[in-house]
């Protein structure tokens, strides 16, 4: 059997379509049922992780017309942007264009994803510019004045990550886990939503071509084409959304060894249309190889291991207050990536799920299944802890919701390109 995007909207319009999530078609499998094109209409992914090919163009005022003739630095909250390519002669007002892994020039803590979640929270932020006669003005704006404020996404959800582990004793400063990583073999980080994410299910791009529409941190964006390092064997999306239309619930910065990184949140729809579409959408994570490398370079592989380190792990870390020594200086507090957790309080809004408390608190005071890691390494077998996962699993399955829901309430259709 096989189906058009033209019936499957005429059954998203009727109320009559049947969406499910991948993973709801994942344990329809592995609970021994084979679902059918008669069963499924649309397959809704999702996947939330670090995604370092971030980037935003804004236009915003600076100051009155006639003030300045263009600038030649700016900085927002002490992020660098770059001004340009339009130089806005006198008009007040920049061009720029600033990175998701910039890092704010004050607060070595601080960088352009934080910025971005700050932005759409509604916040004041401080505007420093410099111009080409090396005068300076300084002005605050908030999200609403800016004219443009458009996301960027030259690389994002690949279909396959890379895990890291230290093998050496010196600890390593790496973007691919929130602190330097002690060895040898004290942890394991990861990244990766598995058996929802978006290119696992379509790893061909079947159902993804230029102008097909997706959810980018919940505003509705559009695919433009394949992204920087894509490959056959290695997809991943260029796409873009206005950032005023998305939830800054999904998008933010994220502390690593070497500095601050973005996180963002993407959600597609596959259109099962025959039977092979279909049967990608089966995968399971105990199916999906993840490379185990050295987090001295990816190109340094040691072994290998599946997605299958997802399964039967916590989404949020469980925080047991009584159990708090109020250390002068807190393990916690100084890790956490998100700076979900402060003065002696687990934020669960802005959680990431990393399980970096969990691994640092030598009180036990947070409980979490994070997951494990056993791999062979010269001719034996070792057990890794996870010590960071750099994928949110939780905000990955609400987007994939949010996307059913989309679609069952006839709100979002499907695209033929």
């Amino acid at each position: 059997m096989k189906k058009s995007i033209q019936d499957i909207n005429q059954k998203i319009k009727q109320g009559e379509a049947t969406i499910l999530t991948a993973e709801e078609v994942t344990r329809l499998v592995m609970d021994g049922e084979e679902p059918t094109v008669r069963d499924v209409d649309v397959v809704t992914t999702g996947t939330c992780g670090i995604m370092s090919g971030t980037a935003a163009i804004f236009h915003l005022p600076v100051a009155e017309p006639g003030t300045f003739k263009k600038a030649h630095k700016i900085t927002l909250n002490g992020v660098p942007g770059f001004p340009g390519p339009c130089p806005n002669e006198w008009l007040g007002s920049v061009d720029l264009m600033v990175y998701g892994t910039s890092h704010s020039i004050t607060d070595p803590q601080y960088g352009g994803g934080f910025l971005f979640k700050d932005l759409l929270r509604g916040e004041e932020i401080e505007i420093v510019v410099e111009d080409i006669e090396g005068k300076i003005i300084k002005s605050s704006v908030s999200m609403d004045e800016f004219g443009t404020a458009q996301l960027i996404g030259t690389r994002f959800a690949f279909k396959n990550y890379t895990a890291f582990t230290n093998p050496a004793s010196e600890p390593v400063s790496s973007i691919f886990n929130a602190v330097d990583m002690d060895g040898p073999f004290k942890g394991i980080s990861f990244s990766g939503c598995g058996e929802l994410n978006p290119l696992q299910n379509d790893p061909l791009l079947n159902s993804i071509g230029k102008g097909t529409r997706l959810l980018i941190n919940n505003s509705e964006g559009l695919f433009i084409n394949a992204g920087t390092r894509s490959s056959p064997q290695k997809p991943n999306m260029m796409i873009t959304a206005d950032m005023k239309d998305m939830d800054p619930h999904y998008l933010g910065g994220f502390r690593t060894g070497a500095g601050p990184e973005v996180y963002n949140s993407v959600a597609t729809a596959i259109p099962i249309l025959d039977g092979e579409i279909l049967q990608k959408t089966f995968i399971k994570n105990e199916d999906i190889s993840l490379p185990v490398a050295d987090i001295r370079g990816r190109h340094s592989v040691l072994s290998q291991t599946n997605y299958g380190v997802w399964r039967g792990t916590d989404e949020r870390p469980t925080y047991e207050k009584e159990l708090c020594q109020k250390c002068t200086t807190c393990l916690v507090e100084k890790r956490c990536p998100t700076m979900a957790f402060t003065n002696h309080e687990l934020n669960t809004i802005q959680c990431f799920g990393c399980g970096m408390c969990a691994y640092s608190c030598p009180f036990g005071t947070f409980r979490m299944e994070r997951g494990q890691v056993v791999m062979d390494w010269e001719g034996g077998v070792k057990e890794l802890e996870v010590s960071c996962r750099q994928s949110d699993i939780k905000r990955a399955r609400e987007m994939a919701r949010e996307l059913k829901k989309r679609i069952e309430n006839g709100t979002f259709l499907l695209d033929s390109f």
